[in-house]
């Protein structure tokens, strides 16, 4: 397990983006909650977070364990395609931590059962189903799985707010779906796809693909501006993290691939901005 944890989950940079993931999609939901009083970060948020950090870990097993017939041709250094760890091991491993997952929720019984949920939904995608080379198809059989981690911190700023349930959900759940599809469709750009490769490239095109990774970074920050409760000049500390985006176009106009690391450093900006302007 160690073995994978270092060439699957790099503990620095995954902890880290789940701790932005925790704090910065709660503060979404206060940015745009209109009948929300002060949120401010406290133990609940913390306890998000690491659960955050876990199912993370615990997704990761499941995509490889997906993809090994793929990474065994293309990724042939990840930890299960190269031998170090079996499938049956990380499956035990799931379920151990899925247990401890549920039990340190179970203090709040909705979001307890959504992290079940969630749980026993993502090993579903492990039965035999259409080709994972279909992108798309696979994108939007994946998409609950993060939609109900959305809603597990919906229900945990509930909690900490005394709030109920409001519409505003849907356009914050709008805007981190937008952030988080220009991560997925941008780290896959490529000019020139290798034989087999997975991009999203050979479904839109360079021209359409790069245009749907641009679209969805924009419209991200645009959506929020717009549902922000309180908008003002601080919100406009929401169209910064675009500016990584619009670097990564500038140097793929003379590269192959784009740069996958911008397109991962605009979602923790843009987590760690609605984190700041939820405390501001």
């Amino acid at each position: 397990m160690r073995a994978f944890i270092r060439g699957s989950y790099p503990l620095v940079p995954s902890v880290l983006f789940a701790v932005c993931w925790a704090y910065g999609v709660t503060g979404l939901f206060a940015l745009t909650d209109p009948h929300g009083g002060a949120w401010r970060p406290g133990t609940g948020t913390a306890l998000a977070a690491l659960t955050i950090a876990l199912d993370m870990l615990l997704m990761r097993i499941v995509d490889d364990i997906r993809d090994l017939p793929y990474d065994r041709v293309h990724n042939p250094d990840r930890p299960l395609a190269r031998g170090d760890v079996s499938a049956s091991v990380l499956l035990r491993w799931y379920a151990v931590v899925a247990i401890v997952l549920v039990a340190v929720n179970l203090h709040d019984p909705r979001a307890a059962a959504v992290i079940a949920v969630q749980l026993v939904y993502a090993l579903l995608l492990l039965l035999p189903g259409p080709d994972p080379g279909r992108l798309v198809l696979t994108l939007a059989l994946s998409c609950p799985v993060q939609l109900l981690l959305h809603l597990y911190l919906y229900l945990g700023y509930l909690r900490a707010t005394g709030g109920s349930f409001d519409a505003a959900f849907w356009p914050a759940l709008a805007v981190v779906v937008l952030a988080s599809l220009h991560l997925e469709v941008a780290k896959k750009i490529t000019r020139a796809p290798r034989p087999g490769e997975r991009t999203y490239v050979t479904t839109f095109g360079l021209r359409g693909t790069v245009v749907t990774a641009l679209v969805a970074a924009a419209g991200a920050a645009v959506l929020l501006l717009a549902a922000a409760r309180h908008p003002g000049p601080w919100t406009l500390l929401a169209l910064v993290p675009v500016a990584l985006p619009a670097l990564a176009w500038w140097h793929f106009r003379r590269a192959e691939r784009w740069d996958a690391r911008l397109a991962a450093y605009f979602l923790l900006a843009s987590f760690a901005t609605w984190a700041a302007l939820a405390v501001v």
